[in-house]
């Protein structure tokens, strides 16, 4: 029972050691690929989603074209 253990315990370890030596040689990512994109929230269904992809009008964000011929939402979120 004891070497039973002994095998599992060197097994886990060697496992351990390889994803740890593995993540620190991957490759170090781009400054792109962590920047994260700016976030906006659509003014009439309060859905958030990147800037780049939001239609605006009067300094207000919206999600899609029908959102925006329908204006800001309720108040209340």
């Amino acid at each position: 029972m004891l070497r039973l253990l002994f095998w599992i315990a060197l097994i886990a370890a060697a496992v351990w050691f390889w994803r740890k030596f593995k993540a620190s040689n991957s490759a170090p990512r781009s400054s792109a690929e962590l920047d994260a994109a700016p976030m906006v929230r659509c003014a009439h269904c309060g859905v958030h989603l990147p800037r780049d992809r939001a239609l605006s009008l009067q300094q207000q964000w919206y999600c899609s074209q029908a959102h925006l011929e329908q204006g800001p939402g309720p108040s209340g979120r």
